[in-house]
Order: structure tokens, then C-alpha cells, then sequence
């Protein structure tokens, strides 16, 4: 994959970010190098690893599913949003 200035613009419109001029050949220098470990990866023999395999032998802590809500929390989040509606928050549309 290459990470160009078009790749750079669609990111931006997505993520709602602006990148200066100056900063854009670094960025795109950072996400390529991003992008070349990833591929990297790719690049493993993982055929004789088991599905199950984990780094430890000690198994997952699990915890009752009991739910919980705790209005206030929500109230102290939604009090920072730009928007909200009914307990949700509104964002712009960016799906064309």
C-alpha cells in the first residue's frame, strides 16, 4: 500500500483532522513506515501455530456479566460533547 497525499487527504476528511503543509511529508514518511511493518507481518509462518496459542498459561479472569448504569457518568460525558441529543451524541455525516 502506498501512503501518498491523496491516501493522506481521504484520512483527513475521515478523522476530521487538518495537517499543516510543513508536517505533511513527515506524517506520510510515518505512516509508510507503519504500513512496511505491518506488511512484514504478513510475512510469518503462523501455519504451525495452534489457533489457541497465548503467551501465558494462565487463563482469562472471568468476571459476572451483571449491568450496571450509572447515569452520571453519562451526563459528565455528554456535558463535553459539541452535540447531543437524547443521550447520544450528534456528528456530522461522512458517509456520501
Amino acid at each position: 500500500m502506498q501512503v501518498d497525499n491523496a491516501l493522506l487527504a481521504k484520512l483527513e476528511k475521515l478523522s476530521f483532522l487538518k495537517i499543516s503543509d510543513d508536517k505533511r511529508e513527515e506524517i506520510i514518511e510515518q505512516l509508510s513506515q507503519i504500513v512496511n511493518f505491518v506488511d512484514n507481518l504478513g510475512e510469518l509462518d503462523t501455519d504451525s501455530v495452534d489457533d489457541k496459542f497465548a503467551m501465558s498459561d494462565a487463563a482469562t479472569f472471568l468476571r459476572e456479566d451483571a449491568p450496571s448504569c450509572d447515569a452520571s457518568v453519562n451526563e459528565s460525558i455528554l456535558k463535553n460533547a459539541p452535540q447531543s441529543s437524547d443521550h447520544f451524541f450528534i456528528v456530522p455525516k461522512i458517509i456520501e
